[in-house]
């Protein structure tokens, strides 16, 4: 059921799209040329969105393999962001699956600002095509083959059908691009910002500013360019203008981009998308300080090859230009805005559980997932290494929260090791006030739901070996959250007899040695994750048999020399019973964990899962 804020958000929405059909089509019966501009707006826009999910659909996975291999130097990434944003014609778009890309650990936060980088170049890309077309060529011509082509590739199965919605998506913006010169030429003298009485500095900022808001609301540079050209070629703007204008299509750019990384990310896509803040303001701001170099240095040398008239040419050196610009200033600051940016936004601290539990007063929050975030839906690879990342994560809960369960703190399991021949658990010390079940329901149950969720909310296409690598994290989130109610069982019994003066006290406290020291060794096992580790395995196997025989036998014996009674001896077998499910859950759960990430590394090879970063 919703949040009474939630709904009360869903009403303004509702509210607000009301109010905007009603306006616009107040707008629309008195001016047909303006209609006929939205007309052209909304097909370009509409195509943009075919173009992104076809070439997604269709490229996708190779991108994605592609962005992994090309960011090992700064150089590639940029020119991987390059070409990625001319191939796609959407630097956001491209933006977005570099945050989830990031947010997944797929690559570092370095080689993420180098296609950033490379994204702004990229983004020029679309406005040198339509300056070059010129403005008296009709793009309609082409676009009617490339729709009928396109619905003809539909037909060919889903890969056919992709590339098809691409091709439509490019004739639709042909359609749009010429509805819109359509839509500025019926307007003609009615909008002539040229003889504006504004001038100077003053009128640079407004169009800035305008050109800003234009691309926030429409959540494209490109189809802000595109109506910037539209106005230039139509005389209703001045080139300075028109200058101005890209300037502040930059800025918003990177506002959209922000507003989605810091929504639906983790630390590393926030990072990011704070990078992109900085780059473009910085950037739109040299522009601005050297808005008449700039402009000066743009007239001249289209002039001198013959180019002075050419004010759409103009605009797109001018576009080029300033983020060639940008690039320059970054470049050697990459490591350095990096280390920055981590130091503003550093990793949130990794929770305790026991010391959210230990104070009984006041309510502890619960432990939500680190790596299931919206930005990693965006593409098959990051929601599949998401939730492989997320079951480490559990585990790591899994085996904290089992810890609690037979009373040994954080400390003394993560620092434990198993060659310490003294390591001994003190009895004396026994913090019983953790509750296994309350942990379970603070710490692994709400993380093991949002996994399942996660996974059904996975929508892209997913090839046999991510859905199979899904299948075990699935399977693999289901033994930690059996083994850990295992552990709640197991820990009425300990609560009951390991502070008692009886001889049964003995007994639970070489139970739960045992169990300590099999976590102690499985431990760094499950950091490990490596598969020649499934020899220990076997070790360990042999050690429980061994522990299993021998307590049954020294059980069985004290209750036939009195030593235990038999309300004591049956609880100590079912507790044995439940060691021996615990034991072998552990083991089952490293030796499944230990192939699901060899095949996951498989996915991609310069992939390494040790290496992710936290959040």
């Amino acid at each position: 059921m919703k949040k009474p804020s939630e709904q009360y958000q869903q009403y303004f929405k509702y509210a607000l799209l009301v109010l905007l059909i009603i306006a616009f089509s107040y707008s629309f019966f008195y001016s047909t040329a303006w209609l006929q501009l939205c007309y052209g707006l909304g097909i370009f826009l509409f195509g943009m969105q075919c173009i992104e999910e076809g070439l997604q659909r269709a490229a996708g996975g190779y991108l994605e393999r592609l962005l992994n291999k090309s960011t090992d130097t700064p150089i590639k990434g940029m020119f991987f962001g390059m070409g990625a944003t001319f191939l796609l014609q959407s630097s956001t778009l491209v933006s977005l699956l570099t945050i989830a890309f990031l947010s997944a650990g797929l690559i570092g936060l370095t080689a993420a600002i180098a296609v950033l980088l490379g994204t702004n170049l990229g983004a020029t890309s679309g406005i040198w095509l339509l300056a070059l077309a010129g403005q008296n060529i009709s793009l309609s011509v082409f676009a009617l083959p490339l729709l009928f082509f396109g619905v003809l590739a539909s037909f060919f199965g889903p890969q056919g059908k992709a590339f098809g919605r691409a091709l439509m998506g490019i004739g639709f913006i042909f359609v749009g691009i010429d509805a819109i010169k359509e839509g500025f030429s019926a307007m003609g003298g009615s909008v002539d910002f040229t003889e504006l009485q504004v001038s100077g500095l003053a009128e640079v900022f407004i169009f800035a500013g305008i050109g800003l808001v234009l691309t926030v609301v429409l959540q494209s540079t490109h189809a802000a360019l595109i109506l910037t050209l539209a106005a230039l070629a139509g005389g209703q703007i001045a080139v300075e203008q028109a200058f101005a204008l890209a300037i502040g299509s930059n800025i918003g750019s990177s506002i959209s981009t922000a507003f989605v990384g810091f929504l639906g990310s983790e630390r590393n896509g926030q990072r990011l998308a704070l990078a992109h803040v900085i780059f473009n303001v910085v950037t739109a701001i040299l522009s601005l300080i050297l808005f008449v170099p700039l402009s000066w240095l743009v007239l001249q040398s289209t002039s001198w090859v013959g180019l002075g008239e050419n004010q759409l040419i103009q605009l797109a050196l001018f576009h080029t230009l300033f983020n060639v610009l940008g690039v320059m200033v970054f470049w050697n600051l990459q490591q350095k805005l990096a280390n920055q940016l981590q130091a503003w936004l550093p990793s949130k601290p990794e929770t305790s559980a026991a010391a959210m539990v230990a104070n009984t007063e006041a309510e502890p929050s619960k432990t939500s997932a680190k790596y299931l975030t919206k930005s990693n839906l965006r593409t098959a690879d990051t929601a599949v290494f998401a939730v492989v990342n997320e079951v480490r994560h559990l585990g790591s809960l899994t085996l904290e929260v089992m810890g609690h369960a037979i009373y040994v703190s954080s400390e003394l399991l993560n620092h434990a090791h198993p060659e310490q021949d003294d390591l001994r658990l003190d009895a004396s010390q026994l913090p019983l006030k953790l509750d296994a079940d309350a942990l379970y329901q603070r710490h692994i149950k709400g993380v093991y739901s949002e996994l399942l969720g996660y996974v059904n909310r996975i929508e892209v296409p997913l090839r046999d070996e991510q859905e199979s690598i899904l299948q075990s994290c699935q399977a693999i989130a289901l033994q930690m959250a059996e083994v850990v109610k295992d552990g709640k069982h197991l820990q009425k019994n300990l609560h009951q007899y390991l502070c008692s003066d009886e001889e049964v006290q003995e007994y639970y406290a070489r139970l739960r040695e045992y169990l300590f020291q099999l976590m102690v060794q499985i431990r760094p096992l499950a950091q490990n994750g490596a598969v020649s580790l499934l020899t220990s395995n076997e070790e360990l196997e042999a050690q429980m048999q061994t522990f299993e025989q021998a307590f049954s036998q020294d059980v069985l014996h004290a209750l036939r020399s009195g030593q235990l009674s038999e309300w004591q001896t049956s609880s100590l077998m079912n507790d044995i019973a439940y060691a021996r499910r615990i034991g072998r859950s552990l083991l089952d759960i490293l030796t499944a964990a230990q192939l699901l990430f060899l095949q996951a590394g498989h996915l991609n090879s310069n992939i390494s899962l040790d290496e992710v970063e936290t959040v």
